[in-house]
């Protein structure tokens, strides 16, 4: 079989996927503090490497074909991807995997600066094995929520073109069940020093985040009108949420910021995810600008309710994966000039469908997630000591860290103490006169 334009794309899709979870760890390690910016790193990368073998192993084949009560497929149906070898299927294979690798590495924002690296290591296969391909399969392989699935037949057809509901309002929901488990950073809303250490990171990361995700939400498009449609509102729904932030945040403390900036294209992104291709270029302005809004108030709650969601991944991607996939109950255009959304004389079928997929979701997810947790933190413990924590993860978990300041001077050599004080080979010594303060 000849390759063709259609095979192209999809594997430049794929790798353009691919790329924002190096993105992703450029964008969560700039937020972080500089002694805890290679262990965020790090989180994203190896859930590259852990995924990347689970899906070829079972998690591809959870997602496809024969289902076990519309939840999830064989996992052994296509072990090791022998039956697609042959076959330009394994091109939706790879695709797919790279939706499955950002998804996990979305959560880990939830729980920086205090995570064991090892226990996340245990983390990712196992979410991915219990909420993800279970998801992906119901939503996209023929399950419960897919054309004719138990629940499509009830509550109606649900649309979720790349995600909203299988991969941000999952690891959103991930996240915060997360946080809460593995709790606070000691000092939460009290250290100002909690606060982002490398802004062109963040805005490096963002970057390449949108540029990844034209062929995240454009992958799959099957004709060029479609693409066209895809591509334009994956254009103006992120540009639209950056300006509704940077207003919502002048108004409310007084400066739009980097960091508003790139994190309104994150929200902006994560909203038009499910709707890329269901709605209108205009809607997706006024998508966007709701969402930008809508989430920079949002991350300022996690200081009401006490929540270390650590960047911000609950405020930005549950609240904007709700935003976008309950949109479409709106918004959404009418095919052949049948259904549609409420403001489009559509009635309420499709928010009704929309509201069963984030229920679900929600569950699932929440579930999934409580369980994975509770059983790691029983076990090897989901967060670092105290003292490791103070050090930085970076030295604890790594032996490792991001920069090397020249001696200048000691308010310029912020790492000197916790280096001089927690030798390589352990992370239990005695606690640092000085806690690092550098942010």
């Amino acid at each position: 079989m000849e390759i063709t334009a259609q095979h192209v794309w999809l594997m430049i899709s794929a790798a353009m996927v691919l790329l924002m979870t190096p993105g992703l760890g450029l964008f969560y390690g700039g937020m972080t503090r500089a002694k805890a910016a290679l262990n965020m790193i790090m989180m994203s990368f190896i859930s590259a490497g852990i995924v990347g073998v689970v899906w070829v192993l079972w998690g591809y084949s959870m997602t496809t074909g024969t289902g076990v009560l519309g939840l999830f497929g064989n996992p052994f149906a296509s072990f090791g991807l022998q039956n697609l070898m042959g076959s330009p299927d394994l091109l939706k294979a790879g695709y797919s995997a790279t939706f499955a690798i950002i998804t996990v590495a979305l959560i880990s924002g939830a729980i920086a600066d205090r995570a064991k690296f090892g226990a996340w290591a245990l983390f990712v296969p196992a979410w991915i094995t219990v909420s993800y391909c279970p998801l992906a399969y119901m939503v996209w392989g023929g399950g419960l929520m897919s054309a004719g699935g138990a629940v499509t037949q009830i509550f109606g057809q649900v649309i979720d073109f790349a995600g909203g509901a299988v991969v941000e309002i999952s690891s959103g929901t991930a996240a915060l069940v997360l946080a809460v488990i593995v709790g606070q950073r000691h000092g939460f809303a009290k250290d100002p020093n909690h606060r982002p250490h490398n802004l062109p990171f963040i805005m490096l990361g963002a970057a390449l985040l949108w540029f990844g995700w034209f062929g995240f939400n454009g992958g799959a498009a099957t004709s060029a009108e479609q693409a066209g449609l895809i591509w334009i509102n994956t254009l103006v729904a992120p540009s639209a949420a950056m300006l509704s932030w940077l207003v919502t945040e002048k108004v409310r403390h007084g400066h739009p910021t980097s960091l508003g900036a790139a994190s309104g294209v994150v929200a902006g992104l994560v909203a038009i995810t499910p709707s890329c291709a269901n709605i209108s270029p205009v809607a997706a302005i006024g998508l966007g600008l709701v969402a930008g809004a809508a989430c920079c108030v949002f991350v300022d709650l996690k200081y009401r309710f006490g929540l270390d969601d650590s960047l911000d991944v609950v405020g930005v991607h549950l609240g904007a994966g709700l935003i976008g996939t309950l949109s479409l109950g709106f918004i959404a255009l009418p095919e052949d000039g049948q259904g549609g959304g409420l403001l489009y004389g559509g009635g309420a079928q499709q928010l009704i469908a929309q509201s069963a997929a984030v229920v679900i979701t929600l569950l699932l997810s929440g579930i999934g997630t409580a369980v994975i947790a509770r059983v790691i933190n029983k076990t090897v413990g989901f967060r670092v000591s105290h003292e490791a924590e103070t050090a930085g993860v970076d030295l604890s978990e790594h032996a490792e860290t991001a920069y090397a300041f020249g001696e200048i001077g000691a308010a310029f050599n912020p790492l000197r103490q916790a280096a001089a004080h927690i030798p390589t080979a352990s992370v239990h010594a005695t606690r640092p006169a000085k806690e690092d303060s550098f942010a």
